[in-house]
């Protein structure tokens, strides 16, 4: 299987930590050069760091709010200048915000469509010109299950991330004929620093490692997923081994959604 990413310039948000930063890793280590953007600019370094000292890969990292779009403009021009166009883009940005509708404020709604949505729109638009003219692209968009499940209390994540996952099929099929390719990952219960967030929020008495894995005994799987098993699917999906797949959404859940 090629998932060879040598001389392909990859930029990912929410790169410093997590999945995106996983992700990264693995992007290096497939040869990219990688290029990460993330709004505190001490982790990012250490983010940097890190990825140069695992795989000797070129890496780069730019400390940005994403939805500062002249920051981001600036970014990607100077990225483009320097490696000839940003080849793969990763969406990564944004974390869970959940209330009751009637409790959420304007401003509420709109910042979150503002950091997941409308920061991935204009990255998209930044990149399209260079991947259309080379004639190959890969867009992921990471979103959630809640996505194609939302329930109660569960807005406005899962509102602004079910209008990412349309954004992604509009504009798959606007672009397979340049063979850019674009997709959303659909991610579930993954183990990450997030977790560690929502642990010490619940109050629990359990360990972080068994609270983890009472939270995975809903799973059919029977547990949480890794940051690599996440990476490898990104890996593949940027890859020419992924050349086939666009406009999904593709769950990353254990099984756990009741939705395909």
């Amino acid at each position: 299987m090629n998932l060879d990413l040598s001389r392909r310039c990859a930029l990912i948000t929410g790169g410093s930590a997590g999945l995106g930063f996983a992700t990264a890793i693995e992007f290096a280590r497939q040869g990219a050069t990688v290029v990460l953007i993330a709004r505190d600019a001490l982790r990012l370094d250490g983010a940097v760091n890190q990825i140069r000292q695992m795989t000797q890969a070129t890496v780069e990292g730019h400390s940005a709010d994403v939805t500062d779009s002249a920051a981001i403009q600036r970014i990607v021009h100077d990225v483009s200048s320097r490696h000839g166009g940003v080849d793969i883009l990763v969406n990564n940005a944004g974390g869970s915000s959940r209330g009751r509708i009637e409790t959420l404020s304007d401003e509420a709604w709109q910042a979150d469509f503002d950091l997941k949505l409308f920061s991935a729109i204009r990255l998209c638009r930044l990149v399209l010109p260079h991947m259309r003219s080379q004639r190959w692209g890969r867009i992921i968009n990471v979103v959630n299950t809640l996505a194609k499940t939302p329930g109660a209390g569960t807005a406005p994540t899962s509102v602004t991330r079910a209008a990412g996952v349309a954004f992604t099929k509009v504009l798959a099929n606007e672009v397979a004929q340049d063979n850019v390719l674009v997709n959303a990952i659909c991610v579930g219960r993954i183990e990450s620093e997030q977790w560690a967030g929502f642990h010490r929020k619940s109050g629990s008495t359990l360990s972080l490692q068994d609270y983890l894995a009472e939270e995975g005994k809903a799973i059919p799987l029977g547990r949480l997923g890794r940051a690599d098993e996440f990476s490898s699917l990104m890996c593949l999906l940027a890859s020419e081994a992924g050349g086939y797949i666009t406009g999904t959404a593709i769950n990353i859940d254990g099984g756990l959604s009741p939705a395909v």
